[in-house]
């Protein structure tokens, strides 16, 4: 028996569909794949002269300002020398020479006067861009309040360290990262890893008619023409389109929680070909799918009944005013009957805030300190749900001295004793990844009926339950028609073995689907292009190469370099994991985990010393976790410091670890000192603890044996 020194190669993504899964589907979604070829961008003034209505909507539009250089007519805020003082920080803000400035805190923890290079959104707050060397752009946190006439601070009640990712002056809140692709036309962030500089461009500096419909220069060529020949979308990406979901995947790159494949997009109707949307897991959103954690509106509206029912933004929002088409109920009313509008239904009085459809079915949560944004997904509320599990409901959302249970009874009394099936009602006890968990999660995942972002939530948490029929349920959801499914089986299956998945996952390495290859390709580096059945290797070369290109273009947000690093770390290529890790913590010194691969990289390229000092600073960060005691064991033993080693095993079984690799290793050690029988109390502690552990069990077996 030997030490094993468990690589902990964490996969990170930042941030994030089941039919049936016949050939024939599969095609069926791919004629929907439309591109726009040898067209250029030619100026939102292009269109001012033919489509005047549009033009005068969009000057009124938060897209039209959602980003400007600074001066009079564009910063809203106070900039007469008054002062904010909020969470250990006091800002002043004034003129000079004609130019506005921030007084605040740097990255330096001492105070600078900043000069305000842009206006950054409009209503309800307006942010300011400030320069910064290599190219970058920092957003305040120090923001304006349209609504209220004030300034404020975002993190209110938050004190935020100079070094704090989330500082102003940090990775969190780097515009050219973070923000930039949202908020300007064709916007290029064109970031250099080898000098970490920025030298990103953009078209228009707002969001203009081509960030929705693509560069405009065929649709000029086609309308100057005297008989104009028909010509789908009229030279355009997207035009008057009668597929409803390729408009929601124009609007979803700037309205979801997501990751973005590279810097150019494909733009095509399958939405992941260009990025990969935030699951609805218990992450970032309530374990029943609303909304959370800052999680626009994409992710809500997928999950929703309009959305499959064909219902598109523009059936609500005017697309080039942004605004609603209509107020209040009126608007529901134009799809809904009349009967939904009356006491009878709602139980309130008529034209008081509990009679308005949207305070029952879209709940308002906050989000930058003053911005009020609504559930998209249009759920019908379920204390039922909140009694059970603690999820939030409309009714108590009002009623704020009332029960859950009080509430489950009045809907009770109302509508009748039993709810209609929600996908929730088996999301939930899936999500609590116990034993009863699994046949919530096949059903669902089983169910085309149900929305695909559900289902592949479902396939993302029997990832964590590793047991054959999980395993078998997720290679089934390979052959689904829905890439986000497919995608997320593939994250799912990597914490299974690959004979129970390399046959199934090969085909996906030629998949039509930008970000399914990706997963395919990522999911069989770890073992190597021997590990690929022979027919599918040259295609996951090719996959491998997309799956390469995706992970550099995440290299200037922090977690990204940690991605590329473990990508490295499976390649072996330890040196240039190194450099990888230590730009991630550069960005953000508080990411734990990634001086735990860090350390684990330095020992595997024979640099124990430096592992050991970046081991040592985690344990600083983070006294009581039982991983930094277990690897700093391993390394103190590999280093030829047994008592040492002894020590960290000792104080990582005392934390209650679980990682049965602990009470192994520790067990071996102790036998090496000639501890036999506190050898095989922690060996028989592991037992306890998980009786199928195979490592746990030979040892113990060997002992009796011996």
């Amino acid at each position: 028996m030997r030490f094993y020194f468990l690589r902990s190669l964490l996969h990170c993504c930042w941030l994030g569909l089941i039919f049936s899964s016949t050939a024939c589907e599969q095609a069926m979604e791919s004629k929907t794949v439309k591109q726009v070829y040898n067209a250029t961008y030619i100026g939102s003034v292009s269109c001012q002269n033919c489509h005047t209505r549009q033009w005068q909507d969009w000057q009124l539009s938060d897209h039209y300002r959602a980003m400007a250089h600074a001066h009079d007519s564009t910063v809203l805020g106070d900039f007469s020398g008054v002062s904010l003082s909020a969470d250990g920080i006091t800002s002043r803000f004034f003129k000079r020479d004609g130019k506005f400035f921030i007084h605040t805190q740097g990255d330096d923890g001492r105070y600078h006067d900043y000069p305000v290079l842009y206006t950054f959104g409009v209503f309800p707050l307006q942010q300011y861009l400030i320069e910064f060397p290599a190219g970058r752009l920092q957003a305040t946190r120090q923001s304006w309040d349209e609504r209220e006439k004030k300034w404020f601070h975002q993190y209110s009640g938050q004190v935020i360290s100079p070094h704090d990712w989330l500082h102003w002056t940090g990775n969190g809140q780097n515009w050219n990262t973070m923000c930039a692709s949202c908020h300007s036309t064709e916007l290029r962030k064109n970031y250099d890893f080898a000098s970490d500089r920025y030298a990103t461009t953009w078209k228009e500096i707002n969001v203009g008619c081509e960030t929705c419909h693509g560069p405009g220069s065929r649709h000029v060529e086609w309308a100057n023409q005297k008989n104009p020949a028909p010509m789908h979308n009229a030279g355009l990406f997207y035009g008057q389109e009668a597929n409803p979901e390729l408009q929601l995947n124009t609007c979803a790159p700037c309205h979801a929680r997501k990751a973005d494949i590279s810097a150019i997009p494909m733009q095509t109707a399958e939405l992941l070909d260009d990025l990969i949307p935030q699951l609805i897991s218990h992450e970032f959103y309530f374990a029943d799918g609303q909304i959370d954690d800052e999680d626009y509106e994409y992710g809500s509206f997928a999950q929703s009944k309009m959305f499959h029912r064909e219902v598109r933004c523009s059936n609500c929002h005017n697309p080039h005013s942004g605004s609603l088409l209509a107020t209040g109920n009126t608007l529901c009313m134009s799809c809904h009957e009349p009967r939904y509008n009356s006491r009878e239904h709602h139980f309130h009085a008529v034209n008081t805030e509990g009679a308005q459809c949207i305070s029952c079915h879209m709940p308002v949560k906050t989000y930058m300190g003053n911005d009020h944004r609504r559930d998209h997904s249009f759920r019908i509320p379920r204390p039922d749900q909140s009694v059970k599990f603690g999820t939030p409901n409309t009714c108590t959302g009002c009623h704020t001295k009332k029960s859950n249970q009080w509430a489950a009874t009045t809907i009770a009394q109302w509508y009748g004793p039993s709810r209609a099936y929600h996908f929730s009602d088996d999301l939930l006890p899936g999500s609590q990844l116990n034993e009863n968990s699994e046949p919530h999660l096949h059903k669902l995942l089983a169910d085309t009926t149900q929305p695909a972002i559900a289902r592949a939530t479902a396939a993302h948490y029997l990832g964590s339950l590793p047991t054959a029929t999980s395993a078998a349920g997720l290679v089934r959801a390979l052959a689904d028609a829905k890439a986000i499914v497919r995608y997320n089986a593939l994250r799912a299956l990597e914490k299974f073995p690959p004979d129970v998945w390399q046959s199934a996952a090969a085909p996906l390495l030629a998949d039509r689907v930008r970000a399914v290859r990706i997963a395919a390709a990522d999911l069989f580096h770890p073992y190597g292009i021997a590990r690929v059945p022979a027919p599918h290797q040259a295609s996951y070369q090719q996959a491998d190469a997309e799956n390469r290109q995706y992970l550099n273009y995440q290299t200037d947000f922090a977690v990204g370099n940690v991605m590329l690093a473990d990508y490295e770390m499976q390649d072996n290529d330890h040196l240039n994991a190194i450099i990888h890790y230590v730009r991630g913590l550069k960005k953000d010194s508080l990411m734990n985990y990634a001086r735990l691969n860090l350390s684990a990289a330095y020992s595997q390229a024979g640099k124990n010393d430096e592992a050991l000092r970046v081991i040592t600073d985690a344990l600083a960060v983070d006294a009581k976790n039982d991983r930094i005691y277990y690897n700093l064991g391993l390394l103190h033993y590999e280093m030829g410091n047994p008592d040492r080693a002894a020590e960290s095993f000792a104080a990582a079984v005392k934390l209650g670890t679980h990682n049965t690799g602990v009470y192994y290793n520790y067990g071996l050690l102790l036998q090496q000192m000639n501890k036999v029988k506190q050898a095989e109390a922690i060996w028989r502690k592991g037992y306890a603890l998980q009786p199928d552990a195979v490592n746990i069990n030979y040892a113990l077996a060997t002992l009796y044996l011996q």
